[in-house]
């Protein structure tokens, strides 16, 4: 930064977009930013270099330079409004995060803009860069802290009656408590967020990110029909946007189309006017896990797994619903593969269903205890030893009938005779 300053006019403005280089325009928008003018045209002035210099530190990855920016600009915020602030305020952490490997500074340039805004008692900004801080710590996994700052959080914007601040909050904490496996205490702030959202203007966006919350929810239960109509508004909004998450909206699309056994739509889906621009590795993934399925092979199945690894494996919602639909398919196969034998090697079995012998023998003995079939493994023979279907005797649903009827007559006999005894 040079000690000599420029002053804050269009002229040293357009001198900087015209730099040769990044380096220097951003050199240039400093020298602006020193300016001793507080003039209501230099001012201006100044925000225009503040955002120019904001794009340039962000395109060059300089994360920390953005982050000494905000501290040097408080001076300059006692000047200007509190909204114009909060807007400089909040453009500046969202440069951050667009800059990668970036969460922990992220969570540290929060936490001072928090410890700033209390001291200056600006109370809007403060909400809402909280509410920021709170969504930063929940991605880093750090739950605890997150569900402590959000418990104070919404009990102080439910009194002031920020509606739309509520809405992030609500859906903040749904996620949150999603992601600690508490399902009625998700769907509670959920029905929270979607009340305050009912009473006024959500922006696209924002109710996108509820519809997509919803189908989240809902395919936990296993409603996979409702799931799918949510994620399908949740990619409608998204998509109108151009927003990356419209690809998440799709993924999880055919992932209820999977888990419905209507893996034959997923081709038809993904081949769509709105599914061809989301062509990648994402909707390969689901095409692969869905023509699996279809021809309900576990290797195929298997193969998709190793193949899609980041798509499958480390989304956590992909990687739960499709865990259990594994397990489906595998206990399908090893019934078909045993129904025709009373004894079977188990070596013979995972020979034919192409998976490890330790892997089936474990899944047998599962199903055994799980009573999914009537049968022993003799592990001395390395068999397995399948019992025929025990017949119910019909005698005792008989008897039991039978008795009851009894019971009706004896219960009718002692009115009628309380009747005529009265």
């Amino acid at each position: 930064m040079s000690s000599s300053y420029l002053p804050a006019t269009t002229e040293s403005i357009l001198l900087a977009n015209e730099a040769a280089s990044p380096t220097e325009a951003i050199s240039i928008l400093y020298r602006v930013l020193d300016d001793p003018s507080s003039s209501p045209d230099a001012l201006r002035m100044k925000e225009q270099a503040i955002t120019l210099l904001t794009k340039h530190l962000t395109e060059e990855n300089r994360g920390e330079d953005l982050r000494s920016l905000l501290t040097q600009l408080r001076p300059f915020f006692s000047l200007i409004p509190k909204a114009k602030t909060a807007k400089i305020v909040r453009g500046i952490i969202d440069s951050v995060a667009k800059i990668p490997g970036t969460s922990d500074l992220q969570i540290a340039l929060c936490k001072e803009m928090v410890q700033w805004t209390r001291a200056e008692k600006r109370t809007f900004l403060r909400q809402r860069v909280e509410a920021r801080l709170a969504a930063l710590l929940m991605e880093n996994k750090e739950y605890s802290e997150a569900l402590t700052l959000l418990s104070g959080l919404v009990k102080e914007v439910r009194r002031l009656d920020d509606k739309l601040l509520l809405v992030d909050i609500d859906l903040l904490e749904s996620k949150l408590h999603f992601s600690l496996r508490n399902l009625p205490k998700a769907k509670a702030a959920l029905t929270a967020a979607r009340t305050a959202a009912n009473a006024i203007y959500v922006p696209p966006a924002q109710q996108g990110a509820i519809d997509l919350q919803s189908g989240i929810l809902h395919a936990e239960e296993k409603d996979y029909k409702t799931a799918y109509s949510y994620f399908f508004e949740a990619f409608e909004s998204f998509n109108a946007l151009d927003d990356p998450k419209a690809v998440f909206s799709l993924k999880y699309m055919l992932l209820c189309k999977i888990m419905v056994n209507q893996a034959d739509d997923v081709g038809g889906i993904i081949s769509s006017k709105a599914g061809l621009q989301y062509l990648g590795p994402d909707l390969d993934a689901m095409k692969a896990v869905a023509d699996a399925h279809s021809k309900r092979s576990l290797r195929l199945f298997e193969i998709a797994l190793r193949d899609y690894k980041a798509q499958l494996e480390e989304d956590p919602i992909v990687h739960r619903h499709l865990s259990s639909l594994y397990d489906t398919l595998l206990e399908q196969n090893l019934c078909r593969l045993i129904e025709p034998f009373s004894r079977v090697e188990i070596a013979h079995i995972a020979e034919l269903i192409e998976l490890p012998v330790d892997h089936v023998e474990r899944k047998l003995s599962q199903m055994i205890l799980d009573k999914k079939f009537a049968g022993t493994l003799d592990q001395g023979a390395g068999c397995l030893v399948i019992f025929d279907d025990p017949k119910t005797d019909a005698i005792y649903p008989a008897t039991l009938e039978t008795i009851s009827n009894i019971g009706k007559v004896v219960d009718s006999l002692y009115v009628r005779s309380a009747k005529i005894m009265a």
